[in-house]
């Protein structure tokens, strides 16, 4: 019986074979069985073809050299069941990206596309350059990261599904301070991810105002046969920028500060803006001058220099960080 391997390459050698009167070579396909993670020589796919043409619908041109094979143009259509290891590489990195944005419907229809990449690269040697590219590559957040918050698969899928299908929601909401809340009539709007948390953007009953709540604090989700509400105008960015989510958008500033060099050399590679101007203060010193929004996460950024930078304007956002400065040194007093 033919190994894994062997099985997994025959399958991509005959997806690699053209309908007549498209044509490829051996030494094509072994090309391309490389690209693929299959190494193997000319000769082994040499005789790898001939064995498949006593099963499958193969022909070859032996009239001219290289041989030329081709899958018969009357040969019945065949479905491979597998997948190219760079297919699998794709479909497993995407997975990992995307489990907490697709509906669950979605996810449901994917699953069997994620499983088969998973039995692709378990088939393949832990060696080859694609497979150990899953443990080369991390995406990190440039702020502190955070166990995602615990949420109920079956109420999430709930609120999904209705978000799609425009239809209303019926929610038992647990608060903060362990209330628990049941909302009737509930007109989902929109998604928000934030770090590890997910937000559920929404009208209730018949508010104008869309509100927002965490899914992880969902204890119960019904989707009622209503069509959901829409609020006219609603577009889920300029929600966000109006300070949703601590993200208020207070418009555009210049602003000017004198950072230390070491902390902000790093702004010459990824600046903040593409008006930005960044030159030398003194040998210890670079001065920063550029167009950013008024945001809450410029005032945290900021503050996470400590010391290392010095904001000059604009004079309201100079004076914000003068203050919360203050109240953390007298915080850190000793009152012992």
């Amino acid at each position: 019986m033919a190994s894994k391997d062997s099985m997994f390459r025959q399958w991509n050698m005959l997806r690699l074979v053209p309908r007549a009167p498209l044509s490829i070579t051996a030494a094509e396909i072994t090309e391309r069985l490389a690209q693929a993670e299959y190494p193997i020589d000319k000769r082994t796919v040499e005789r790898d073809l001939k064995a498949l043409e006593s099963v499958f619908p193969l022909m070859v041109d032996e009239s001219v050299k290289p041989f030329k094979w081709s899958w018969r143009r009357d040969g019945a259509v065949f479905s491979l069941p597998g997948m190219s290891v760079p297919e699998a590489l794709t479909l497993t990195m995407a997975e990992q990206q995307l489990k907490r944005q697709l509906p669950p419907s979605t996810l449901d229809a994917l699953q069997p596309h994620f499983s088969a990449a998973a039995q692709t690269l378990a088939a393949v040697d832990d060696r080859t350059q694609t497979k150990a590219w899953l443990g080369k590559v991390r995406s990190i957040p440039s702020a502190q990261p955070l166990l995602p918050a615990e949420v109920d698969e079956p109420c999430q899928r709930t609120v999904y599904d209705a978000l799609m299908k425009d239809r209303q929601l019926k929610l038992h909401y647990q608060k903060r301070d362990g209330a628990l809340t049941v909302y009737e009539s509930v007109h989902p709007l929109a998604i928000v991810q934030k770090a590890g948390t997910v937000y559920l953007v929404c009208l209730f009953s018949d508010y104008e105002d869309a509100r927002t709540i965490a899914l992880h604090r969902v204890k119960q989700a019904e989707m009622l046969y209503l069509e959901a509400r829409r609020k006219e105008g609603f577009d889920i960015d300029a929600f966000i920028a109006e300070g949703q989510f601590g993200i208020a958008d207070g418009g555009e500033i210049r602003l000017q500060a004198v950072f230390a060099r070491a902390a902000a050399e790093h702004l010459a590679e990824t600046p903040l803006s593409k008006d930005q101007v960044l030159y030398s203060e003194s040998a210890d010193h670079l001065r920063l001058i550029a167009t950013v929004p008024r945001t809450r996460a410029l005032t945290w950024w900021l503050l996470g220099f400590g010391d290392g930078v010095v904001v000059h304007e604009p004079a309201e956002l100079r004076e914000e960080i003068r203050q919360t400065a203050q109240r953390m040194a007298a915080a850190y007093q000793d009152k012992s």
